[in-house]
């Protein structure tokens, strides 16, 4: 290139990085180069998503140490049972590392920012920061309000902390404000910097101490957990528990199904049951975006179809329904109230009862549908078929069915009522999905009994249904009570009954069960048994003398014991798998090599597309320590070099492109690159609104995020330079102008955004919660948020360019 003054000048945007560009491009067209560093810049942002990766890890482990507690349990021999609690305080461990892990591109792109361009402020630092703030806080927002389904709401439970962070979140914009405008309006005194940084400790202060409740009642115990945190690990463990126990129960005896699909099965349910840190949903948003190994236990073909049957066709025999389980306790179970329902024929019409357990709070649409038997719709009765609903609050609902009532004699015949749930609603069939309907002849007498004299169950069946019959007319209401008589087996040891002990035929109903929960204590014993008695009835109705008692055999199940120790130990291997962090250099070059992290059964064309255009920087990063050596600290420390050089890289790619282009760097931050640095923010927070019981990692953590890149990524870059220009008897200038405009439109959005969640959390239209609702609202709130981003960007694009008058 002839060395001249105007050719230097016709060199485009060359001034305009710290380190770029690395080669001389002076010959090359505007576009080509502007291609190229677009490129580039999406490049390096996957860069920046993957060693944020190692970085979530190694703050897993520092914040994941855990210490053993004994907490009373009654259900135990020892009378008590150990559970691990972790070190550090949730509320500190989120805000400390997670919100810092989460926000570390942005602070040390200021940072770097400062320190390579002579001390002096930039525009790509500050900028990003505000424009990562408006993209988490609005759009991130509206797009978790919209993931969620119809009808079902997600509250944030630890309200009284996120209403802490989301104050310090606004006050710490309003201080930007004070300090550029107010007291040293284009320039940044070293206190004023020093106090911003201590802003964070001060709000770390305060939302543990709300966390704990000392503005309440006060009382922490020395563990650092409350008993109700520590009874919830408890109960979580014997949840864990109980899982596993009900698929071995439903799919031991299934030749057909091996023990690795069971296995890989029981993974998926028990990982669904787990609460997961903001941190595991980061790192698995990051994998799904760079093609790496997921998080979570992908299944095949076969244990996809073995999930769908055992949710829709739920076996009889067990005291918790699998249904249940796998939908996480958070669906409405709907089905019959009896599996078998008579009619006289000239009562004309038979009323069926449909009853609904589970997650009551929500409406949910269903279908009825009548099949024919030997009777035949139109001659014997006349077809149903309609979509019902639940409204919240409702928990039975009743159908009827008109029956034909002619003058020939005919045997008794049958049809058959089937209850359908589309996929999309909050609600799945129970074990009872078909119920049968027995059209009678006229004048015969109801009577009550056993069908045999003994039952045998296996001692791993978990809930012992014994039926009891009617037969007869079936007229009337009848309610029959029961006792049971100890043989070899003990009541409270080896089985247990309903309190009550009854129970009740509605009209026309001809079969009903006697639920009797066995206990399984995993140990070998011999065979037991025990009587159970039918005492009495109330209603137009008598029993049968002869059939009114029957015994009980609960008999050992050997092979059922082998059988869980396998599927428990390849349980236990897909779980350790699916750990965040890696335990060796090893696993962690394997897994960077590889498509899915090696599990190529699994890997969609995505996936091989994300990993052919990351594959050079994961084989780069995999040379980072594991995050399991020297406590993860090494880890930490090796991935924050690595962001930092990484960041020094994208602020020129980003200068230099929006350069290109002709935008201007405050731009330029608050689009690209805010968004760049914010997307596995949009993805993490949108699974887990989807898949968590509370919005507490979906938006509760977005705040906290927000005012630390304030207080970290603004304190500390604005400290080190004003301490630098503070020992030259100079001051750090700061040309507020933009970014007081862009503070103050962001500012005002916030407020009209943490408005908005108090709002919906407290009002009925709504749905009483921050996420989901009522479908009208709920598509409302989201736009309204997602367009309120769109505002605060158009309006601080339109100041920079003058179309509107700074400040």
């Amino acid at each position: 290139m002839p060395n001249c003054t105007a050719c230097r000048e016709e060199y485009l945007c060359s001034d305009k990085g710290l380190l770029m560009p690395f080669v001389n491009e002076y010959t090359w067209p505007k576009e080509a180069r502007a291609t190229i560093y677009f490129l580039g810049l999406l490049w390096s942002f996957m860069g920046v998503s993957i060693i944020a990766d190692y970085l979530m890890q190694a703050i897993d482990i520092i914040t994941g140490k855990t210490k053993q507690v004994k907490i009373p349990d009654p259900e135990s021999e020892t009378g008590y049972t150990s559970v691990e609690i972790k070190m550090w305080n949730g509320t500190v461990a989120n805000l400390v590392c997670m919100s810092l892990g989460c926000s570390t591109p942005e602070i040390l792109l200021s940072i770097i920012e400062v320190m390579f361009n002579d001390f002096k402020a930039g525009a790509l630092g500050p900028g990003t920061i505000v424009g990562s703030a408006a993209f988490n806080l609005m759009c991130i927002t509206g797009v978790c309000i919209l993931s969620i389904s119809a009808g079902e709401t997600k509250r944030i439970k630890k309200f009284k902390v996120f209403l802490v962070t989301g104050v310090f979140s606004v006050v710490a914009y309003l201080w930007l404000l004070i300090i550029l405008v107010a007291i040293t309006p284009d320039y940044v005194d070293v206190w004023e910097a020093v106090v911003t940084f201590l802003f964070f400790p001060l709000m770390v202060l305060v939302a543990y101490m709300v966390d704990k409740d000392f503005f309440g009642r006060g009382s922490v115990q020395d563990s650092g957990l409350e008993m109700g945190e520590e009874l919830s690990l408890l109960e979580k463990q014997k949840a864990d528990r109980q899982i596993i126990q009900e698929v071995l129960r439903r799919l031991h005896n299934k030749n057909a199904v091996k023990d690795k699909d069971i296995a890989l099965l029981t993974a998926k349910l028990m990982e669904e049951n787990k609460e997961h840190s903001r941190g595991w949903y980061r790192i698995n948003a990051i994998r799904s975006l760079t093609g790496g190994a997921k998080l979570t236990p992908q299944m095949n073909e076969r244990t996809e179809e073995l999930l769908r049957t055992l949710v829709a066709c739920d076996e009889m025999g067990s005291q918790v329904s699998l249904t249940e389980l796998s939908q996480g306790r958070e669906k409405s179970i709907i089905e019959f109230t009896a599996p078998s329902t008579s009619i006289l024929e000239c009562d004309k019409r038979v009323k069926i009862g449909i009853a609904r357990h589970g997650n009551t709070n929500r409406r949910v649409r269903y279908r009825v549908e009548t099949f024919d038997g030997t009777a035949v719709a139109k001659e014997d009765y006349i077809e149903f078929k309609q979509s019902l609903v639940f409204e919240p609050g409702e928990t039975m609902n009743y159908i009827e069915i008109d029956i034909v009532d002619d003058d020939i004699w005919e045997e008794d015949e049958v049809f058959f009522a089937k209850i359908s749930i589309d996929p999309y609603e909050p609600g799945v069939v129970g074990r009872r999905a078909i119920t049968q309907i027995i059209v009678l002849n006229d004048d015969i007498r109801d009577h009550i009994r056993f069908p045999k004299p003994a039952f045998v169950f296996k001692e791993s069946v978990g809930t012992a249904l014994v039926p009891v019959e009617r037969e007869g007319g079936c007229k009337g209401k009848v309610t029959v009570k029961y006792e049971t008589k100890d043989l070899v087996a003990v009541k409270g040891h080896d089985y247990s009954v309903d309190q009550k002990q009854e129970i009740v035929f509605e009209k026309g109903e001809v079969s009903k069960m006697i639920e009797i929960c066995i206990h399984d204590d995993m140990e070998f014993e011999k065979d037991e048994n025990f009587e159970v008695r039918l005492t009495g009835v109330e209603g137009n109705c008598e029993m049968d003398k002869r059939k009114t008692r029957c015994v009980v055999t609960i008999v050992n199940d050997d092979e059922f014991k082998g059988f869980v120790a396998r599927v428990t130990d390849l349980t236990n291997a897909n779980l350790d798998s699916l750990r965040m962090s890696y335990t060796s250099w090893g696993k962690q070059f394997h897994d960077a090599m590889n498509v899915n992290g090696g599990n190529v059964e699994n890997a969609t064309f995505k996936d091989y597309i994300l990993h052919f255009f990351t594959f050079g920087w994961k084989v780069i990063f995999s040379l980072i320590p594991p995050a399991s050596i020297l406590g993860g600290w090494l880890c930490f420390f090796c991935a924050l070099i690595a962001i930092g050089i990484l960041n020094a890289i994208i602020g020129d790619l980003a200068n230099i492109f929006g350069c290109l282009i002709g935008l201007k760097p405050e731009v330029t931050a608050i689009t690209f690159v805010a968004l760049g640095t914010s997307l596995p923010d949009l993805f993490a927070s949108r699974a887990a609104a989807t898949l968590e019981r509370s919005a507490d990692n979906a938006v509760g953590n977005v705040t906290g995020s927000i005012a630390v890149n304030v207080f970290m990524g603004l304190g500390v870059s604005w400290t080190i330079a004003a301490v630098y220009w503070a020992a030259q008897g100079k001051n750090f200038e700061v040309q507020s102008s933009s970014l007081v405009f862009s503070v103050i439109i962001y500012s005002i959005c916030a407020v009209v955004t943490l408005g908005l969640l108090i709002v919906r959390r407290f009002t009925g239209i709504f749905g009483n919660a921050e996420l989901g609702g009522p479908t009208g609202p709920k598509i409302a709130c989201g736009l309204f948020l997602i367009g309120l981003w769109f505002f605060y960007v158009l309006l601080s694009s339109f100041q920079n360019y003058e179309s509107i008058s700074g400040i």
